[in-house]
């Protein structure tokens, strides 16, 4: 389906050219923040108004469709287009623009201005990737990714920002060159022809022997998964959410993060199917390591960065375990889960970083009492984990609940170990509070003041969609729910298929 006007570009373009003004006009940069603001508003209206012109009742369908030739010779080419996820997913980075637009405290750790510019470059690549229906094009974007996230580590992180920097940028490229040598060798085994990188070109229509295409999913699935992350390559994430500022960490973890999972599901499975099924057994049960282990680790971290991190190990362990266990309800619930995590993640990054400016540490044994001091920050924190670990009423609660029912279905054993995560989860996030939040004042923090009025405007949107979700969740399904349907059809014909008929196929 065509788009009325190049809406999908427009939103690209803006945020870019925006960024461009902002490093030419020198005189602007003394209003950078209101710059930044108003083109932020601006591009998440427009993401609204595509949301409007999209097709609800036929979001499995690839819509707003934009496509021209870019390198004929390799039949690579500019296309733009999205289902409901890829919608829901670029709804959510502009919603969070704005909120870290929102919540960054005039000259934190550096220029407004510079800030707020590879912002808006990060905004463009983050609508572009999530748009974009050429595995060439998606490659491309998905490296550019990396280098306005590496300045603002960098420039902006904490006293070891370089190294935090390097490490992410080290295991984002390796994962990028593995997946090169994947995206080179589609052009001999797909159709070729001018759109020889075409995702839906490409799907079914993978010629390479069993052994090739399973060679060629692993190299993306490893992009994927250092990108998700899951253990055992999650180890940069723990230095870059404890070195970068919270404003960034929001959009890595809340959005970049998501990339992971979301070419899993629209390249991985569509582009390899028997490879999917075939390394399924492996994958979930990696998934559920992750669930176990990142929730584990997150309860012995003093560091409350480095624990959100590991939290979000955790749970994309059972998003990634949703994708692979061969359900409809699962995959449904880690699509939804990728934007509930998106909204809570967010919340816990900003609240905990307005809880540094106060305390100037992210150590926890550092803050005792501040509820006492702090009322409506702590109680923002108590609302942002209780979102976090599924709370009934709270974002996480629906998507997690679906992942779970639906590997029951499918699995009784996996699905009893990936519960011991939950009540992990609950530890992980009472607990801190408990030790940040409770018992006497410390003196050290004694003139600490609450959220004042720009913090509040900032994570007042994200307790809102944390209800939404919570309470109103069906527009969010209604958006994922076919692209579900339709990615678990790829790759099997009965709507429950066992691991251990996936572990036969394998072996057959």
């Amino acid at each position: 389906m065509n788009a009325p006007f190049p809406i999908l570009t427009a939103l690209v373009v803006l945020p870019l050219v925006a960024a461009l003004v902002l490093w030419l006009v020198k005189p602007l940069r003394e209003h950078a923040r209101v710059f930044g603001l108003v083109v932020s508003g601006l591009v998440l209206g427009l993401a609204v108004f595509a949301a409007t012109q999209f097709d609800l009742g036929n979001a499995g369908q690839v819509q707003l469709v934009e496509q021209v030739p870019w390198i004929p010779a390799i039949g690579a080419s500019y296309a733009l287009g999205v289902t409901g996820l890829g919608l829901a997913m670029i709804l959510l980075a502009t919603f969070l623009v704005v909120v870290v637009m929102i919540a960054r405290e005039p000259g934190e750790g550096g220029p407004d201005w510079l800030w707020i510019t590879l912002v808006l470059v990060l905004e463009s690549v983050m609508v572009a990737v999530f748009a974009a229906r050429d595995v060439f094009l998606f490659y491309v974007l998905f490296e550019l990714m990396l280098i306005p996230v590496y300045f603002l580590i960098g420039i902006f992180g904490g006293p070891d920002r370089r190294r935090a920097a390097v490490k992410f940028l080290l295991y984002s490229l390796a994962g990028g060159l593995i997946m090169l040598l994947g995206v080179i060798a589609l052009y001999n085994y797909g159709p070729g022809g001018t759109d020889a990188y075409l995702i839906d070109s490409l799907a079914g229509n993978i010629t390479a022997s069993s052994m090739a295409e399973n060679l060629l999913f692993v190299s993306f699935f490893i992009a994927f998964a250092i990108k998700a992350p899951m253990v055992p390559v999650h180890t940069w994430l723990p230095d870059t959410a404890q070195q970068a500022d919270s404003g960034t960490s929001t959009l890595l973890v809340g959005v970049l993060d998501k990339l992971g999972t979301f070419g899993m599901i629209t390249l991985c499975l569509p582009l390899f199917p028997g490879a999917s099924r075939w390394a399924a057994p492996v994958i979930i049960a990696f998934a559920v390591i992750s669930i176990i282990y990142g929730g584990l680790v997150a309860l012995a971290q003093k560091d409350f960065m480095r624990l959100t991190a590991m939290t979000s190990v955790s749970h994309f362990g059972f998003i990634v375990l949703g994708i692979f266990i061969g359900s409809s309800v699962a995959m449904t619930g880690s699509m939804l889960y990728m934007i509930a995590h998106g909204v809570s993640t967010a919340a816990l990054f900003l609240t905990l970083g307005f809880l540094e400016k106060r305390g100037h540490s992210q150590w926890i044994p550092t803050y005792r009492g501040m509820q006492r001091i702090t009322p409506v920050l702590a109680g923002t924190f108590l609302i942002a984990g209780l979102a976090s670990i599924a709370l009934p009423g709270l974002s996480g609660f629906v998507p997690e609940w679906l992942v779970l029912t639906g590997t029951f279905q499918v699995n009784f054993w996996v699905a009893i170990i990936a519960v011991f995560g939950v009540i992990i989860a609950a530890l992980y996030i009472l607990m801190p509070y408990q030790r940040m939040f409770t018992g006497p004042r410390e003196e050290g923090i004694q003139g600490a003041a609450d959220l004042n009025v720009r913090e509040k405007a900032a994570i007042t949107p994200l307790v809102i969609a944390a209800l939404l979700l919570g309470f109103v969740p069906a527009p969010a399904l209604d958006l994922v729910r076919p692209v579900a349907e339709r990615a678990v059809m790829v790759i099997q014909t009965d709507p429950v298929t066992t691991v251990a008929q996936a572990t036969e196929e394998s072996g057959k």
